[in-house]
């Protein structure tokens, strides 16, 4: 089940692999619990939620606007604590689970021009350790990821090479990640593989953060 603001591009994506798709915005909080309860109505249940979405409009610290950063949260952080709400509930009902949140190593380290960014991705790894904290009693297991500098395609009509070049060599393997590295990590957080392991925040930054 894939749930995303942009439906067409869902949609597509969706009957690509053989999923259903739903349209949600995430900036929405009653959008969010009724989509996300509506998809696990769907399902007959659920096993695995990925909260994968997030924003980030660059700007310094002192031309942030309250509604840029109320939007960051909106997204970034209390999305994730609605549909953790929601899936974690029938998880808890069902005997266990695993829930991958999405950080950043923004969340760790912080970078200019993106306080409410670094902010909110802060939250989202502090979110995930008290998930893990207080649901896995019940069975359910919660990790974050953190990324470095990923070549998505996303960004591709910002960056320049000498931008790529940049962020390369801020790691010992000299490249950025390729969208699919980050995905390979959520599926092993999501799997049996990782059966034991709850409340982290992985680095997938190619060395750039290495705690």
């Amino acid at each position: 089940m894939l749930l995303d603001r942009e439906d067409d591009l869902c949609q597509a994506t969706a009957a690509a692999i053989d999923a259903t798709a739903m349209s949600v915005d995430l900036a929405d909080a009653e959008s969010t619990q009724r989509v996300t309860q509506a998809a696990i109505d769907h399902l007959g249940g659920i096993d695995i939620l990925v909260n994968n979405a997030g924003i980030l409009k660059m700007a310094p610290l002192l031309d942030i606007t309250v509604d840029d950063w109320d939007l960051t949260f909106d997204v970034n952080v209390r999305a994730m604590f609605l549909t953790t709400q929601v899936a974690g509930r029938a998880m808890v009902a069902a005997g266990g689970g695993a829930i991958v949140n999405m950080a950043s190593m923004g969340g760790k380290v912080g970078s200019p021009n993106q306080s409410h960014y670094a902010a909110s991705k802060a939250a989202v790894i502090g979110l995930t350790r008290v998930t893990a904290m207080e649901l896995g009693a019940y069975g359910v297991r919660a990790n974050c990821i953190c990324p470095g500098y990923v070549l998505t395609e996303m960004g591709a009509a910002t960056r320049t090479p000498e931008m790529v070049a940049k962020w390369s060599a801020m790691s010992p393997l000299g490249r950025c990640a390729e969208p699919c590295e980050v995905a390979d990590m959520a599926v092993f957080l999501a799997s049996d593989e990782a059966r034991y392991c709850t409340g982290q925040a992985m680095n997938v930054s190619g060395g750039m953060v290495m705690h």
